[in-house]
């Protein structure tokens, strides 16, 4: 796909977010729409995947470590095929299969349930591990919240990805600044993200993560590292895309209402007129 399809496409899975969250009364769309242009990458362009195979053995695995974005995760299986789009309506709904975090157990295609913040990359660290020792060509991709970072498990996964040598695992880091209390930094701060990374034996790169060409280079860069993990620490707006929610963080796990939704929905159809 070209940038401006990726474009496109990610203003789409904006699009999905919002009418997800607001359908649901709930949800977090803060995080999900500043990691949009992550998942819609991985989905459409990096990972190798198949809509209509997911039990394929040999795919790409992606974990969503921060599993409360689920909105952004559902929106952009959607689009891609692995579900009617129609349905992003019913998250949190009684009977959905799109739960408030993501759970294998109702949704397929998802790789693993997630959402209790520091494990996914635990997770997704066993998975490489195990296509290391099937000598399966698979790539495991997690994405990470910066406030997850002050969870000590991340790091225990971190030592074990570096000491194992890794080099199938990317762990992407939506680096938005902000947490459910604030900014990370006067949280609890992480920084500096790349520095500790390189400390456990990664290859770190740095990106713009609302730049496809940046993103586009790093995952290829990923690709070509051998002998040890990846981390990309991309640096993001939570809210993006709307101008009322970009870095405020009372929008990390608020609903819109209808007068908000409509003032939302017309920021992202603003974009698509500028791209078309």
């Amino acid at each position: 796909m070209t940038n401006k399809e990726l474009q496109k496409t990610a203003n789409e899975v904006r699009k999905g977010i919002l009418t997800a969250v607001h359908a649901a009364k709930a949800g977090h769309p803060g995080g999900s729409l500043s990691s949009a242009d992550l998942m819609t990458y991985l989905y459409f362009e990096e990972m190798n995947i198949d809509p209509k195979h997911v039990d394929n053995p040999d795919r790409d695995r992606f974990v969503l470590s921060k599993g409360h974005c689920a909105p952004g995760l559902y929106s952009t299986m959607a689009n891609r095929g692995y579900f009617p789009v129609e349905e992003l309506k019913t998250l949190r709904h009684l009977g959905s299969r799109l739960q408030g975090h993501p759970s294998m157990q109702y949704l397929p295609g998802l790789d693993m349930s997630s959402g209790s913040l520091g494990q996914g990359i635990s997770a997704a660290c066993g998975m490489a591990l195990a296509g290391k020792m099937d000598g399966k060509d698979y790539r495991v991709y997690t994405m990470l919240g910066d406030g997850e970072l002050e969870e000590g498990q991340v790091w225990e996964a971190a030592m074990f990805a570096g000491f194992r040598k890794l080099d199938n695992l990317t762990v992407i880091v939506d680096n938005n600044n902000l947490q459910i209390d604030g900014p990370i930094d006067t949280v609890c701060s992480p920084y500096p993200i790349d520095k500790k990374f390189e400390a456990f034996n990664f290859h770190v790169i740095n990106i713009d993560a609302h730049d496809f060409d940046q993103i586009r280079a790093a995952f290829e860069e990923a690709k070509k590292t051998k002998g040890m993990p990846t981390a990309i620490v991309a640096k993001s707006v939570k809210g993006k895309g709307v101008s009322f929610m970009e870095n405020q963080v009372g929008w990390h796990g608020k609903a819109p209402n209808d007068e908000e939704y409509a003032k939302a929905m017309a920021d992202l159809e603003a974009i698509d007129k500028a791209l078309a």
